[in-house]
């Protein structure tokens, strides 16, 4: 580490039939904002758009906190995958 916190995360790795290589991301949770504008990762996502889809929204279902995360692999609101 570089001295910088990184704000709570979970890291994905896809893997799919048909596609060729392994896709990294990660998710954010909204409920984090101050973290979350702090974190080096997200803050190097100039686009404020690209960097919301890392971030999940907490949502309660049947009066429990769950939080969404929708991974699009192309298109408008493709997800931002990480090249490492």
């Amino acid at each position: 580490r570089s001295g910088s916190t990184q704000a709570p995360h979970l890291s994905l790795w896809i893997v799919s039939r048909g596609i060729n290589i392994g896709l990294s991301t990660r998710m954010y949770f909204a409920d984090e904002t101050q973290a979350n504008a702090a974190d080096p990762l997200l803050n190097a996502i100039e686009q404020a758009a690209r960097r919301a889809t890392l971030v999940a929204p907490r949502e309660l279902r049947d009066g429990t906190p769950v939080y969404r995360f929708d991974i699009r692999l192309q298109g408008e609101g493709e997800t931002v995958f990480l090249d490492i």
